[in-house]
């Protein structure tokens, strides 16, 4: 063909047709996928402090041991209410024109997935400790420390903000442990991951492959817990601050173990704090508990089996509480 013996003519052809090619496999679709996953309505923007974070959270290699996505598969129900959708992610961004770091889904799980991190775990205070030596608040984490976030004062000035590390993981250090700007834009990134729910009307994607029915909690009627684990959604809403053990942690998390909101014959207080937070022992050095019910959308059989376990564990001996009664109290406090 007489083209293949005029290269101009060659390269403008060939020329031609990448752009074409780019056009209709690249760019239209781009677009199109834009335009059809718009954010969704009740979603915000990352404020100049949480942005701050994001870059923090980059830097320190963070996406290595944790995704932000909640794959269509019943094991992620853990991670989040409905699994993730393209407008979850069409708020992020470029970081600026030479870097892309819009999206960080992330390929490995080392660490748990971080996409409602925001619900699971809202309190500033349990993270900032978390982040200066993860063993003291989860015993059996390889998360690595990140002390260099974090200065160590001799007498802390009134804006900074201490962080209440236990004794035993203080590591001899005297004086203050203050968290600095860098931990405290972590912290906001951190706490601004959440799933939002979506329209009305917009069908809401279905997790995959459903395991088993979970058994009921031990030594109640499957009826009466609501047919629960007590243990394990204490584990998974409320371990990671009052432990395993019940026992919380010394200057940061009080003890259930013995404690007499728990113990009360009356659950009305207990319920109460579980559902609108509590703030009353910051005199005592202990942070403002968050309304962990209400973030987490824990439903009165959830309650239930919860506090079912705190009453009944660790040497405590009160009554059990029964979903109506729990029902009956929601009411009662107004929800």
């Amino acid at each position: 063909m007489e083209i293949y013996n005029n290269h101009k003519r060659l390269f403008i052809v060939a020329t031609v047709m990448f752009l074409a090619l780019t056009l209709y496999a690249a760019l239209i679709p781009a677009y199109r996928a834009q335009e059809d996953n718009a954010p969704l309505p009740n979603s915000k923007p990352l404020t100049e402090q949480e942005l701050a974070g994001k870059a923090v959270y980059v830097k320190e290699g963070c996406i290595a041991c944790h995704t932000q996505q909640v794959r269509n598969v019943d094991m992620d129900k853990v991670w989040g209410e409905r699994p993730s959708i393209a407008s979850d992610y069409a708020r992020n961004k470029r970081t600026d024109f030479w870097r892309n770091t819009a999206n960080l889904l992330g390929s490995e799980r080392t660490g748990p997935d971080l996409t409602e991190i925001g619900k699971r775990q809202p309190s500033k205070e349990w993270n900032l400790i978390h982040l200066f030596n993860p063993r003291s608040v989860v015993g059996q984490s390889v998360m690595p420390a990140y002390p260099w976030l974090f200065e160590i004062k001799e007498s802390a000035a009134a804006a900074d903000v201490i962080v209440q590390v236990p004794e035993e993981y203080r590591k001899g250090i005297t004086g203050d442990i203050v968290a600095t700007e860098d931990a405290l834009n972590l912290v906001a990134y951190l706490q601004s991951l959440k799933q939002v729910s979506l329209p009305d009307g917009r069908p809401v994607p279905k997790f995959l492959y459903p395991k088993e029915a979970t058994p009921a909690l031990a030594g109640m009627p499957a009826a009466e817990s609501g047919g629960l684990d007590g243990a394990s959604l204490y584990a998974a809403n409320c371990q990671s601050c009052h432990q395993a053990n019940g026992e919380g942690l010394p200057g940061a998390f009080p003890s259930l173990k013995g404690s007499s909101i728990v113990l009360d014959p009356d659950p009305t207080a207990l319920i109460t704090v579980i559902m609108k937070g509590y703030n009353g022992r910051a005199k005592e050095g202990f942070p403002e508990m968050p309304a962990i019910g209400t973030n987490n959308n824990l439903k009165p059989e959830e309650i239930s089996a919860i506090i079912s376990h705190e009453r009944t564990s660790w040497g405590n001996d009160a009554k059990k509480v029964s979903v109506e009664e729990v029902k009956a109290i929601l009411d009662q406090i107004g929800k």
